[in-house]
């Protein structure tokens, strides 16, 4: 199962949609605090829709609680200063995909210590970066991808109407 870690978000609508994501992919999603907002707000409920109570998420109290939590992790800090791209990763279905506050983004001590494994989201240089909820679809959907999305369903069928065969 792939995993989300929240590196102190900000804004609840923002991990209420990724919320919403990883129940959709079926992958377990990390909040490290400090958190921007309270787990209840009607913001990151409206924004996971009925999803919410499917979700797999677990709260650390700070980086380091995460880090002791989670020994041996795998871990890819996503970041606009990272030095290669997102894409140029081979992903493994235990990874964790790291993302920092809207803000701020990943401190730069932790981005030094984990060199080969900080990726990017290329765009144009006078963007100063993407919003985190279409950050966190980007490169997660990359790393399912490389899984042949394994354990998704392929193809949704028609309410009204048949796919024609062959």
């Amino acid at each position: 199962m792939m995993n989300v870690v929240l590196l102190e978000p900000e804004i609840p609508a923002n991990t209420g949609n990724i919320g919403r994501t990883c129940v959709a992919t079926g992958t377990r999603l990390h909040l490290i605090e400090p958190l921007g907002f309270r787990l209840g707000e009607k913001e990151i409920r409206r924004a996971g829709m009925d999803y919410w109570q499917d979700l797999d998420v677990h709260l650390y109290l700070n980086y380091g609680d995460f880090l002791e939590k989670n020994p041996g992790a795998r871990i890819f800090y996503a970041s606009t200063k990272a030095p290669r791209t997102y894409t140029e990763v081979s992903y493994h279905e235990d990874d964790y995909l790291m993302f920092g506050k809207e803000s701020a983004g990943i401190p730069e001590e932790i981005l030094l210590e984990n060199q080969e494994t900080a990726v990017r989201i290329p765009m144009k240089e006078d963007i100063r970066s993407l919003n985190l909820s279409n950050s966190v679809a980007v490169v997660l959907y990359e790393a399912l991808r490389q899984q042949d999305f394994a354990q998704m369903q392929k193809m949704g069928t028609l309410t009204r109407y048949h796919w024609r065969e062959g």
